[in-house]
């Protein structure tokens, strides 16, 4: 079957009909200049979706906005689902953080939040790719299509009433000073409450979805029926803050700064484990080192406030010319890595060696996520994992 068109000339309740009716298993594909999202199907029921360029629907942001999980044990999921490759369903069960029970039920609410959210597209172009499968798919969770179509239409039509009185994203919200309602009683429900709990006169509609543990249909519909009912109120326009123009190459320097002193310290601190802080072998080798930019990296806990100074770093490396200091400092950490690797292993065997690696990889999972649009577009990852290949090259000369 070739299903494939734009949203402005089929609707997508239409599409879905169609996928139900017809009993299709495949993926439906759906996207615009700047959003991508695919919806499974298996016999005519959908089994999953996903949002292929957006951090909206994620599964980690959804159970953090919904107060399930903390940041502290999310980044802790996602670390180590980067590092066994797991999903990070998968991983959240493996860590006792949530029961297989509780993940397919978040999954499931995350399906229909995707889905839904295409309900509102009005134009996008779409493809079915009959027979294909989603791929590393810890659950798959079976919906009636129809269903979804019923309460798909049913949220349109409720958000079309929704959208005439809700304020645009930059108002601001504020509990009535006045409430008028008009009788002795009215009852609002939980989810009215959670949200009105985060309106305090300096939020806007902006602010408020973002931070609602709700979807943003939910969230709406919550500040729209407190509106008719005259418990909250627009207030006014938030200001806009000026924008602060960042340096990108800046933010650059403070990862590397980060990412290399980190390698560098847990390097040392495995040596010194080894060998006892008195052996003086692996310092004298980084004696060498005691000159230039790599003055500041020394090995050394960067977190110790007599630790390298990352102004007098940058104060540095603005010194050299602009146009070579980034790729001075680059091919000079990539030695200094890559040299301290292939003394480990004359120093300490294959064991040691192949341990300190695992470790600094692990190190960089933090650094290299801060801003991964900067790290890709100086291939700062590409340029840390070289010098581990390049010690790969070169223990493998000495070893013959």
């Amino acid at each position: 079957m070739s299903l494939a068109g734009n949203l402005k000339t089929v609707s997508f309740p239409d599409i879905l009909q169609l996928l139900a009716s017809g009993k299709k298993t495949g993926i439906l594909e759906v996207k615009t200049s700047t959003r991508q999202k695919e919806v499974a199907f298996k016999v005519g029921n959908i089994i999953y979706a996903s949002s292929v360029n957006s951090s909206e629907d994620l599964l980690g942001n959804m159970l953090l906005r919904r107060g399930k999980i903390t940041k502290v044990e999310l980044q802790r999921a996602i670390d180590l689902h980067k590092q066994t490759g797991r999903q990070l369903g998968t991983t959240l069960i493996d860590m006792n953080l949530f029961s297989k029970e509780d993940i397919a039920e978040c999954l499931r609410l995350q399906i229909e939040e995707i889905v839904y959210n295409l309900f509102a597209w009005e134009e996008g172009d779409f493809f079915f790719h009959e027979g294909a499968v989603p791929q590393k798919t810890p659950f798959l969770i079976e919906m009636n299509t129809m269903n979804v179509v019923m309460e798909g239409t049913r949220r349109i039509d409720e958000w079309m009433e929704i959208q005439k009185v809700i304020p645009s994203d930059e108002v601001i919200i504020a509990l009535s000073a006045f409430p008028r309602i008009g009788r002795d009683e009215l009852t609002i429900s939980i989810d009215e409450f959670r949200v009105m709990s985060l309106i305090n006169g300096e939020n806007t509609m902006k602010d408020i979805i973002y931070s609602s543990p709700l979807s943003e249909f939910v969230t709406c519909r919550s500040i729209y029926k407190l509106m008719i009912n005259n418990l909250v109120e627009a207030v006014g326009k938030k200001e806009a803050e000026p924008e602060v123009q960042e340096d990108e190459e800046e933010v650059l320097l403070a990862i590397a700064f980060k990412l290399y002193n980190n390698c560098f310290f847990r390097i040392r601190s495995i040596v010194d484990a080894v060998l006892g802080e008195e052996n003086t072998k692996f310092v004298d080798f980084l004696s060498r080192y005691r000159k230039g930019l790599l003055t500041f990296f020394t090995g050394f806990d960067p977190d110790l406030e007599n630790g390298p100074s990352f102004e007098s770093y940058l104060k540095t490396i603005k010194n050299i010319p602009e146009e070579v200091r980034i790729h001075k400092l680059m091919i000079e950490l990539q030695d200094m890595l890559s040299e301290q690797l292939e003394f480990v292993y004359q120093l300490l065997g294959s064991g040691v060696y192949k341990g300190v690696v695992s470790k600094i990889k692990k190190e960089i999972a933090e650094p290299l996520a801060v801003r991964r649009d900067v790290v890709k577009r100086y291939s700062l990852d590409d340029n840390f994992y070289k010098s581990i290949k390049n010690a790969d090259k070169m223990i493998k000369a000495i070893r013959g």
